[in-house]
């Protein structure tokens, strides 16, 4: 009988030590998995924030003076090219609806009621035609003179500042430039320091350098694009108001008939 309950003993030892060792693994392997995780969460947090701290990191090795120059370079260019693209959106307008409404106030109104056809209408088409309208009376020579010069008018409205944005896109990578020509002066005044050729300086000295090249090609790339999108949005404008001036002194030339 003792043997019996010896034996038993031995048995609730051993489940009990089987359990406790089960479940010791169990929370090992609970504890390895949430540290993964964890660690898996760290690292893609580090990856989300990578491409900002990689920027402000070659922002600042690139030094202060030429990065913050070519920046502003970048935000003023920006300004105009936003005021211009805004500007020119609002100045574009429907020719032909126009045309067609001038051209029925004409025949029904006269001069007057197309005059204000014009003035309830916004763009340099209405405007051209209103001066037009306007010395229509006198003679047809006058209102193709007053359409001419007011289009020179209206023109130079809408290339206004756009000079500055060409300016900042040649601007920005001769500071690039002229930033790594620096870098590159330094990087060889600090080996004539250091007193030989030391691959970290030359390798630290040229990175720097050519930081400030990079970033203002990229500034100059940014804003060539708008520049370009700009300039065709002021040739499409400039290409509808010298037709629509063609059709005004067609019709104004019914008109006095």
């Amino acid at each position: 009988m003792k043997r019996l309950f010896s034996i038993l003993a031995i048995v609730f030892l051993m489940a009990f030590g089987t359990a406790n060792a089960t479940t010791n693994a169990a929370t090992v392997a609970i504890t390895v998995a949430t540290t993964q995780d964890a660690a898996t969460t760290d690292n893609a947090a580090e990856e989300e924030l990578t491409f900002h701290q990689e920027l402000k990191k070659r922002f600042i090795e690139g030094g202060p003076g030429f990065m913050g120059i070519v920046l502003l370079c970048l935000i003023l260019g920006l300004a105009i090219a936003i005021e211009r693209i805004i500007f020119l959106n609002l100045s574009s307008t429907n020719t032909k609806k126009l045309t067609q409404n001038v051209e029925d106030a004409l025949q029904s109104g006269g001069i007057e009621a197309a005059k204000e056809v014009c003035r309830n209408t916004k763009g340099p088409v209405a405007s051209i035609f209103y001066q037009g309208l306007d010395r229509a009376d006198d003679s047809l020579e006058s209102a193709e003179k007053a359409v001419v010069a007011y289009g020179g008018v209206q023109m130079g409205q809408l290339e206004k500042n756009v000079s500055w944005i060409s300016l900042f896109i040649a601007l920005a990578p001769m500071l690039g430039f002229m930033g790594t020509v620096i870098g590159m002066i330094q990087a060889f005044d600090k080996i004539q320091s250091a007193g030989g050729m030391d691959a970290t300086l030359v390798a630290g000295g040229i990175k720097v350098a050519l930081l400030t090249t990079v970033f203002g090609l990229i500034v100059a790339i940014i804003l060539q694009v708008f520049y370009n999108y700009i300039v065709a949005k002021i040739d499409s404008i400039v290409n509808d108001m010298e037709d629509s001036s063609i059709t005004l002194m067609d019709m104004l030339s019914k008109h006095k008939k």
